[in-house]
């Protein structure tokens, strides 16, 4: 069962155009959806999230300490081909949350509005 739920998985990325070799990390989360990310990513990112059959917001994880120290990154929030972003939410998290639990921001640029995406898994 589990070697089925992993191709249903695989098959869903493909089809949604995310980068080979990402996975569902978390099932819905309240007002974002599902996360999906290539482990090897982590946990900085990108993360890519699903609502049904469409991605909804790519996401980027900084930790404080790397924002403090003024470190660069450069065309880390791009949207997939066919996606425009509406809006972006960052956040910052000063205990972090699982998966990373050091302070950080959590930075979504969303190609749904926010009050479409605030809708989500309620």
């Amino acid at each position: 069962m589990v070697g089925v739920l992993a191709q249903q998985a695989g098959e869903k990325a493909k089809r949604l155009g995310l980068p080979e070799g990402t996975v569902q990390l978390t099932p819905c989360v309240p007002g974002m959806g599902e996360h999906w990310a290539k482990p090897s990513d982590l946990p900085f990112g990108p993360i890519y999230g699903v609502m049904g059959e469409k991605v909804v917001f790519v996401e980027i994880m900084v930790s404080q300490t790397d924002f403090a120290a003024g470190k660069s990154w450069t065309e880390v929030l791009r949207p997939l081909k066919g996606y425009a972003i509406d809006h972006v939410d960052m956040e910052f998290l000063p205990k972090g949350h699982e998966g990373y639990e050091v302070p950080h921001y959590d930075i979504h640029a969303y190609f749904v509005s926010h009050t479409d995406h605030t809708k989500y898994c309620p």
